[in-house]
C-alpha cells in the first residue's frame, strides 16, 4: 500500500540494510579541518532561495524546482506509490510553499522546510485516498498499477522487498526512504519529520532491523535441530 512501483535502486541498496552503523561522514567531522566550501555553498544558495520566495520573484521559484524538483517527485512518488499522486503533491506543495512564505523564520534550512511541507501533503494525501477507499481499487482489474521505475535482479525479489517495506510502521519507513534511498542526513530527517536526530537513528536502525527479519530467509528444520 503506497509502495508497489518503489523507484528505489535495490541492487545497490540490499547490502545496506543489514547494515546497522551508518559510513556517511556527517557534517561535524568537517569542523576540525575548517569551513566546508561545499556545506557553505548549500547555505548561500538557501538562503538565496528563501530570500528570493519569500520576495515573490519567480526565478527563485524555478530555481528551487530545478534543483529539487526531480528529487521531490521521487521522494513522493515512493510516499505516495503513484507517479500521477506524486506530480500533484509536488504542485500543492509549490502552492503551499508560496503561501506560506512569510511564516518561514528560519528555525530550519529553507530546503528542510519544503521537503516537510512535501511530506506532510504526501501525508494528506494518503488520508484522503484511505477515507475514500481509494486503496481497496488499486488492485482491481481497472486500476492501472504502477510500473516498476527501477531495474532489480528479479520482479520476485522486488516484490519481496516492496511488501517488507510495507510491512514497516510508517514512521520507519519514512525514516527509511528518507535516507537509505533518498540519501537525506539525520538531521535533514529530524527537520523534515519534526522529530530528533536521536529519534531518527533509532528509527531508522529498528526499521533495518525488521527487514532483516522480514528478508532473512527462513531456517531450514535441520538447521533448526542443530
Amino acid at each position: 500500500m503506497g509502495t508497489m512501483g518503489l523507484a528505489l535502486p535495490w541492487r545497490t541498496r540490499i547490502s545496506s540494510v543489514p547494515r546497522e552503523r551508518g559510513t556517511r561522514v556527517e557534517p561535524s567531522e568537517h569542523s576540525a579541518a575548517g569551513p566546508n566550501p561545499a556545506a557553505m555553498d548549500v547555505s548561500t544558495e538557501d538562503a538565496a532561495l528563501a530570500a528570493g520566495c519569500r520576495a515573490g520573484n519567480l526565478h527563485a521559484y524555478e530555481r528551487l524546482y530545478t534543483l529539487h524538483g526531480a528529487r521531490m517527485k521521487n521522494l513522493a512518488r515512493n510516499l505516495l506509490g503513484s507517479p500521477v499522486d506524486a506530480e500533484d503533491a509536488v504542485q500543492d506543495t509549490f502552492l503551499k510553499v508560496q503561501r506560506s512564505i512569510a511564516g518561514f523564520r528560519g528555525q530550519s534550512s529553507f530546503i528542510t522546510w519544503t521537503y516537510r511541507i512535501l511530506i506532510n501533503t504526501c501525508y494528506d494525501a494518503r488520508r484522503s485516498r484511505l477515507r475514500k477507499k481509494e486503496v481497496a481499487n488499486d488492485d482491481s482489474p481497472e486500476s492501472p498499477r504502477p510500473e516498476p521505475r527501477a531495474p532489480v535482479a528479479h520482479p520476485s525479489l522486488r516484490m519481496a522487498l516492496e511488501r517488507a517495506l510495507a510491512s514497516l510502521t510508517r514512521h520507519q519507513r519514512d525514516v527509511f526512504l528518507l535516507y537509505e534511498v533518498e540519501g537525506f542526513r539525520h538531521a535533514e530527517i529530524a527537520g523534515m519529520l519534526e522529530i530528533s536526530e536521536t529519534a531518527s537513528k533509532n528509527t531508522l536502525f529498528q526499521a533495518k532491523k525488521n527487514l532483516r527479519q522480514l528478508l532473512e530467509p527462513p531456517r531450514s528444520s535441520a538447521a533448526e535441530a542443530r
